[in-house]
């Protein structure tokens, strides 16, 4: 499925090495991390060496080589959120979902990253799951939170 999945992509480029980036992105969007036999199959039909491919999706913060969750849940712990809680909330929802920062649940339903800034300091602290931003969070909002959002 991976292999079929990454080979319309890459038509969707007409085998062109230099969308390299966007057939990446693809990839990544519709797996939510790179697979590595998504990225084989890249490295054979575009003949780009798979040194590179690595290369490239080790460089760049927007790939992952591990699963994603489908809800992956940034938490800010910049200056502004780490002086207002951002770490403790952190800690919360490690406790909370048995996870450790950079790691995934069993049901690739949700991820968990520590992110150096959202760009909302005002709101500070904040979190983001998937698309949606959480301002002013706070330990106990937490429960309710991940309700929304567990299966």
């Amino acid at each position: 499925m991976v292999v079929e999945k990454v080979f319309e992509i890459i038509e969707e480029y007409n085998h062109d090495p230099g969308a390299i980036f966007e057939v990446l992105i693809d990839i990544q969007n519709e797996f939510s991390y790179l697979p590595e036999e998504g990225l084989e199959k890249v490295s054979r039909e575009l003949e780009i060496p798979l040194s590179r491919l690595y290369s490239l999706a080790t460089f760049y913060k927007a790939f992952s080589l591990t699963p994603k969750g489908r809800y992956p849940i940034q938490v800010c712990i910049g200056t502004a959120c780490h002086v207002r809680g951002g770490q403790r909330i952190l800690e919360k929802l490690e406790k909370e979902l048995d996870l450790k920062t950079g790691e995934t649940t069993e049901d690739l339903n949700l991820s968990l990253d520590a992110i150096r800034c959202l760009g909302s300091c005002c709101l500070a602290p904040v979190v983001k799951v998937g698309d949606e931003v959480y301002a002013n969070l706070t330990q106990t909002r937490i429960p309710e939170l991940l309700k929304k959002y567990k299966k």
